[in-house]
């Protein structure tokens, strides 16, 4: 037998029984070869596998799509009705807010479909097809048309989607977009054609008191009162089909939307959830997990702290900052928290002791097998680690502090360099037109240069400390001979005299542009130096982390058999999954039990005027007292807002639907929880709960907050 053929046995052989519910992100297209849809029914699912996925006509698939570029959304209606988070939602809801119009702070309800208000560059995505590309890439392979490396490349794989896709009968549909990705570490490969509109408008938002309750201090946490949904509705030409916006553009008739369940949930009850998980690593080494704590963790957490408390300061003192910050603020904070929780996760839930068993098994398996690449290849991997540890440290650290946090700088004046040198008058005249587009965007509506300086005074001496003086970016240098080592002086000048540092230097030099004035600006060293540095990093970093590549084939591919007749499922790569579990609560440590919903009462016990996390709106508090909740309320009266389930999430769930075994849905997940932050690396059935809100929540809030009941009246509610 050749060995691509054994590969594709032994790969073939992942797909028979399976595993236990919690645990997964599931392939739909794989439900059947891996008899997921028979577990799932002894769950408790009600539903056929056609009904989740069907390849030749309408699914639950087709009610769910990436929403924005990084979550997951829901159509909860037939005219186009997108739910999502409200953190998903945050990065528009910032950019339609003003001091006048603050809606971050108010909220934002469009009472009549003429108030929705159009989002430039926000996008909705639906999975129209998807293909097993498996054996066309192998052939390539064994034709020795491309490398094995080679097959991981996004050159390659976008080259072939394209090449597939214009052979296809979607090559003439508006909005389709291939894209091929490798799974099981590139011994699977699928095509996914994707149908993207591009007029998606802002429908409901809550207040941030209430669609961010809890702030940074309740991430990741649990027990939660957070209302974290917002609402936004796809439009399309006439047809029907993707187009940009227009006046003449009308709500789009979906194919599929989601009935919503206000029956409520118990203990034990049936979950499930289908979204688009951003990534995961939960086959990595000892030493990989040791360098994601060292390199990645460790040193974004310290730059992002010094960043986050210049951030906060300001934000606390204006109004118009705040607003400017937000977004920025909410996405910066989100992961610094999760790398603080993971890295103490994974010492407290000895995940480092559960891959060392892990490998010893492997290696034991690797034995019996007589199978000599098998039994190397985690030494393979820890020699490798060995060397790109220290790489991959200080790649994170210039990426973090230059590329994240600071963002004053540009290398576009290189270019007009080149013209002034050329002295070509119609280039430079292009040039100088570039440079006007070039300043608008460093000085966008949500950029303050006095902020971006206090930014760059904390970090530029944090990285000096943090990263020994021959690997830092030249401008240091420059630092260290004209200015003493004096960071401050540094930072004043560049944002003082940079050319694009203010709209009188910028005209300064348009009216008579130079080569010297060019060659003189701080702003430009300073980026030229990073970005120098950058390729530097990432030219040591690509045939290393290529070689890893291929050796993680090797290892997950040999897992996948140790594992059997148990199936495997892949890395998240925001791809379309499926998860399914059950209503639970937790203990974390002993002597604590946390139950598996929460209710209103708890945001009257959190509530704190003077902070502004903690801030609850006077009608949301009047309506609390009064326990006016409709018909949203629990038996007893009270008014659920979260509930935890056992589902497998991570970054890029946000926003997903949690169903019911009849395919309802009943909540809209948001996160996970602090005592399982490790879960990307490894799974803990007893810790991982995945929280979520309650769609009863979101339908009280529409209704009596937002006076939207023309946006419940357009849904299917089942009783």
């Amino acid at each position: 037998m050749n060995k691509l053929r054994f590969y594709l046995v032994a790969l073939a052989a992942l797909f028979v029984f399976s595993v236990r519910a919690d645990e997964g992100m599931w392939l739909l297209q794989l439900m059947q070869q891996q008899h997921s849809i028979d577990m799932m029914k002894k769950q408790g699912l009600k539903l056929e596998a056609q009904d989740l996925y069907n390849p030749n006509g309408i699914s639950l698939k087709d009610a769910v799509g990436i929403f924005g570029g990084g979550c997951t959304g829901e159509i909860i209606s037939p005219e186009g009705l997108i739910l999502t988070n409200h953190h998903c939602g945050y990065a528009s809801i910032q950019q339609h807010s003003s001091v006048e119009h603050d809606y971050l702070t108010d909220g934002f309800w469009a009472t009549s479909r003429d108030k929705e208000l159009p989002t430039p560059g926000l996008k909705f995505t639906f999975i129209e097809r998807i293909e097993d590309v498996t054996d066309i890439v192998n052939a390539k392979i064994a034709a020795k048309e491309i490398t094995e490396s080679e097959s991981f490349s996004n050159t390659f794989l976008q080259k072939l989607a394209h090449d597939l896709y214009f052979k296809s009968d979607l090559a003439d549909k508006k909005g389709i977009v291939p894209q091929a990705l490798p799974f099981y570490a590139g011994n699977k490969f699928y095509l996914f054609y994707k149908k993207i509109y591009p007029d998606v408008r802002m429908v409901a938002a809550p207040p941030s008191s209430i669609g961010k309750f809890g702030g940074e201090t309740d991430n990741w946490m649990w027990p939660r009162h957070t209302g974290d949904f917002s609402m936004f509705r796809i439009y399309a030409d006439a047809n029907g089909e993707p187009a940009e916006y227009s006046e003449n553009n009308v709500p789009l008739k979906t194919k599929k939307h989601l009935s919503i369940s206000i029956k409520g949930l118990k203990e034990g009850d049936y979950a499930m959830i289908m979204g688009f998980p951003g990534s995961t690593s939960r086959y990595l080494t000892v030493s990989e997990v040791k360098e994601r704590m060292e390199s990645e963790n460790d040193p974004r957490i310290r730059i992002r702290s010094a960043r986050l408390a210049v951030l906060k300061e300001v934000m606390n003192a204006s109004d118009k900052i705040r607003i400017q910050y937000a977004n920025k603020y909410a996405g910066s904070s989100n992961y610094w928290k999760n790398s603080i929780g993971m890295n103490k996760a994974i010492i407290d839930n000895d995940v480092l002791g559960t891959k060392a068993a892990q490998e010893a098994k492997f290696a034991e398996f690797a034995k019996a097998q007589n199978n000599a690449e098998y039994a190397a290849v985690v030494k393979n991997i820890d020699d490798l680690v060995a060397k790109t540890t220290p790489l991959n440290y200080q790649y994170t650290c210039l990426r973090e502090t230059f590329f994240g946090a600071i963002e004053f700088g540009n290398v576009m004046l290189s270019k007009t360099r080149e013209a002034l040198l050329e002295k070509n008058d119609s280039v430079i005249e292009a040039r100088m037109k570039a440079l006007e587009s070039t300043y608008e965007s460093i000085h966008n509506k949500d950029y303050d240069h006095e902020v971006d300086r206090k930014v760059a005074k904390a970090l530029f001496p944090l990285y000096a400390e943090m990263v020994p003086a021959n690997q830092r970016p030249s401008i240091y240098k420059v630092i260290e001979q004209k200015y003493k080592g004096d960071y401050n002086k540094f930072v004043d000048d560049m944002y003082d005299n940079s050319i694009f540092a203010n709209r009188a230097n910028f005209e300064k030099f348009t009216k008579k542009p130079s080569v010297k004035a060019i060659d003189n600006d701080l702003a430009l060293q300073y980026c030229q130096s990073k970005y120098d540095l950058m390729d530097k990093l990432v030219s040591q970093l690509k045939d290393m982390d290529q070689e890893l590549a291929l050796l993680h084939k090797t290892y997950i591919r040999g897992l996948g058999e140790m594992k059997l007749p148990v199936p495997s499922y892949p890395d998240a790569n925001f791809t379309i999954r499926l998860t399914y579990g059950n209503v639970k609560p937790y203990d974390p440590k002993d002597g604590v039990h946390y139950n598996y919903y929460t209710t209103t009462k708890g945001i009257l016990e959190k509530e704190n005027p003077e902070d502004r996390e903690f801030v609850v709106p006077a009608k949301l508090k009047e309506l609390i007292e009064k326990k006016d909740y409709g018909r949203y309320a629990l038996p007893n009266g009270d008014m659920p807002v979260c509930f935890l389930s056992t589902n497998d999430i991570t970054g890029g769930n946000s926003g997903s639907p949690v169903l019911n075994e009849n395919g309802e849905l009943i909540g809209c997940a948001f996160d996970g929880n602090w005592e399982s932050l490790s879960g990307d690396i490894n799974f803990d059935n007893n810790l991982q709960r995945c929280i979520n809100l309650d769609i009863r929540y979101v339908l009280f809030i529409l209704e009596k907050l937002g006076n939207c009941g023309h946006l419940i009246n357009e849904m299917t509610i089942v009783e």
